[in-house]
């Protein structure tokens, strides 16, 4: 289980979250991002190559050392100061008020405890800060639904955890945000997969 979690895992996430079809839902989600950003789940560093000017440095965490090394090249090539941390969101080593912008890109259905991960995010972020976020989760068909909540437990023990049928709206919320836009829609691909929840919130 350790060489597929460290060896194999991040090599296949790597190459779904690496599609091209998802480089613009990417660019949509981090088009606001300034200052020092902080990356939850930066994984393999895919976001660091559409990142705007406005960012100034960011700070990447990660629980998997097999992602941080694949993110190494990107974080070479990047135009800013990249600083990666092995760690988890739930806790981040990060001081109150410290961050301009938090982002989260197809990570919060992976964390164990995402409201908690949500509410450390809301104590780095300074006045002002927002959270970016594009994440896939609970749809509103019921019958997407149900395959959903059928379909997670398999799911997350292949894929290291992920979850199916989180509700993104819900989460943020219970971990202190108010969305100050959303966009729930369906992207292309199996639907039990492909429902996104797109926007920016601020601490509420």
């Amino acid at each position: 289980m350790d060489f597929w979690r460290e060896r194999v895992l991040p090599r296949v996430t790597h190459f779904a979250l690496g599609k091209e079809a998802l480089v613009r839902w990417r660019r949509r989600a981090v088009a606001g991002a300034r200052g020092r950003v902080l990356e939850i789940g930066i994984g393999s560093g895919l976001n660091l190559e559409v990142y705007g000017p406005e960012v100034e440095s960011v700070v990447g965490i990660d629980p998997s050392p097999g992602m941080l090394r694949l993110a190494g090249p990107r974080v070479a090539a990047a135009p800013f100061p990249v600083e990666l941390v092995r760690g988890t969101a739930e806790r981040l080593p990060l001081a109150d008020a410290s961050i301009d912008t938090a982002v989260s890109t197809w990570t919060l259905c992976s964390i164990p405890d995402p409201v908690a991960a949500l509410r450390e995010a809301r104590r780095v972020l300074r006045p002002g800060g927002r959270l970016l976020f594009v994440e896939h989760g609970l749809a509103p068909d019921p019958e997407v639904a149900s395959w959903q909540r059928r379909l997670t437990r398999p799911w997350s023990l292949l894929t290291g955890g992920c979850h199916l049928d989180r509700p993104i709206d819900a989460l943020l919320a219970e971990g202190g945000f108010d969305p100050e836009e959303i966009a729930r829609e369906y992207a292309r691909g199996p639907r039990f997969l492909s429902f996104f929840y797109t926007g920016r919130a601020r601490p509420a």
